[in-house]
């Protein structure tokens, strides 16, 4: 006597068009068809999001593999487990019948099982004389051989994108590095160009991407990264290039002076030069002419200043930086005559920018105004710099950031 094999759920569950597709591609399997039920289930954990399942879906697909006995699913053998909603939990981690149920319809939803219920909504088999299953009822496990082919191009599509996304992860970190080390040395040695541009470009690019990151979003940001880099590199090889010329010219003009033997040039040269340094007046000693850097820069390498201001609001403008300065000054006991000579020396935006710093690294520093005493000496003597200072600091902000997001 024949039996009727289900192929619709039981109760109020509705029959769906995943379904359907889901017989449909059992039924154009070959009959022979073998699959490892292991290596399915490593394959689909890898190409989870492109099936669509989640984690804990898989988990209770696991479960209901371990109620299959062989390592390997045959088509047209017994495919069909039956397990009590009570073993199967225990099995999923002692999940709840909810979440159960929920991950169980996910399943179905995606093709990876068919319901095979039977007239009441129970799980059992219906064994022959022989001990034979003559009919099972429950959870039918050949759609995962019928689609394991699919599943291991599935995964290997994975494992590229997640290679191919390492891959970006890893050169964006190495440019950001190259970039941040390059733009370094061209403030810190004086060079030519626009650092405090490609700085403020760089920081607009924000942190790392997420580690969850997609590979559109890394690859935007790499080209991006990309065309920065190789600004900034020409720009130093074109500044350390003119630096070259110009310690050659240097040289090649002190030969022709040195060798300029007429004691009486050389001694109305040097009368000439007396007379001029003589009659310049003081302030026009020679000093570098003073940068200046983005707002937004500063206050990324200096961000604690920001809670000195009016409210604790912020600050969008330099008025706000130059009183917020001020505070600070105050905060720290950076003497008025200490301050006044740091403005002189410095200029008064320099000088604001050298008090946020030197707060940034308050915990460091014992004596605040003997420490700013000490860099107004030095640039006195032309030998201060905030390039490096502010980019030490922004090193450190950075890597703070990692490790917290670590």
């Amino acid at each position: 006597m024949g039996s009727h094999q289900s192929t619709t759920p039981f109760g109020r569950r509705p029959l769906s068009l995943a379904m359907l597709a889901a017989r449909s591609t059992v039924e154009a399997c070959p009959p022979e068809a073998i699959a490892e039920k292991w290596k399915v289930l490593d394959n689909l954990r890898e190409a989870k999001d492109a099936i669509r399942v989640s984690d804990r879906a898989l988990s209770v697909l696991n479960a209901l593999l371990t109620f299959h006995q062989d390592a390997t699913l045959t088509l047209g053998s017994e495919l069909i487990v039956f397990p009590s909603n009570r073993a199967l939990s225990l099995r999923s981690n002692g999940m709840t019948p909810a979440t159960l149920r929920r991950n169980l319809a996910s399943l179905v939803e995606a093709g990876l099982i068919i319901r095979r219920d039977s007239p009441n909504g129970k799980r059992y088999a219906r064994k022959g004389e022989g001990g034979q299953i003559e009919q099972a009822f429950g959870f039918d496990l050949s759609p995962l051989v019928a689609r394991a082919g699919e599943f291991e191009v599935l995964a290997k599509e994975a494992r590229a994108q997640a290679k191919a996304r390492y891959l970006l992860r890893e050169e964006i970190s190495l440019l950001r590095r190259d970039i941040l080390k390059t733009i370094a040395i061209g403030l810190q040695e004086d060079l030519a160009g626009p650092w405090a541009a490609y700085a403020e470009r760089l920081r607009a690019h924000g942190d790392m991407p997420p580690r969850n990151a997609g590979r559109e979003l890394l690859e935007a940001v790499a080209t991006e990264l990309r065309a920065l880099w190789r600004e900034v590199d020409k720009c130093l090889t074109d500044s350390l290039k003119t630096e070259e010329m110009s310690a050659n010219e240097s040289q090649t003009e002190r030969h022709y002076h040195n060798s300029n033997t007429n004691p009486f040039l050389d001694s109305e040269n040097g009368l000439q030069k007396g007379l001029e340094e003589t009659l310049a007046p003081e302030s026009e000693t020679t000093r570098p002419p003073l940068k200046t850097y983005p707002l937004s820069l500063v206050l990324q390498a200096c961000p604690d200043i920001a809670m000195y201001t009016r409210g604790g609001v912020g600050i969008s403008s330099w008025r706000e930086f130059y009183a917020a300065a001020e505070v600070v000054r105050s905060t720290l006991g950076i003497s008025p005559s200490a301050w006044a000579e740091a403005c002189e020396a410095m200029g008064e935006e320099q000088a604001c920018i050298t008090v946020g710093a030197v707060l940034q690294r308050s915990e460091a520093i014992r004596s605040a105004g003997a420490y700013l005493r000490s860099l107004t000496e030095r640039a006195r003597n032309g030998q201060f710099s905030l390039g490096p200072v502010l980019m030490a600091l922004l090193r450190a902000n950075n890597t703070g950031s990692e490790r917290k997001r670590a």
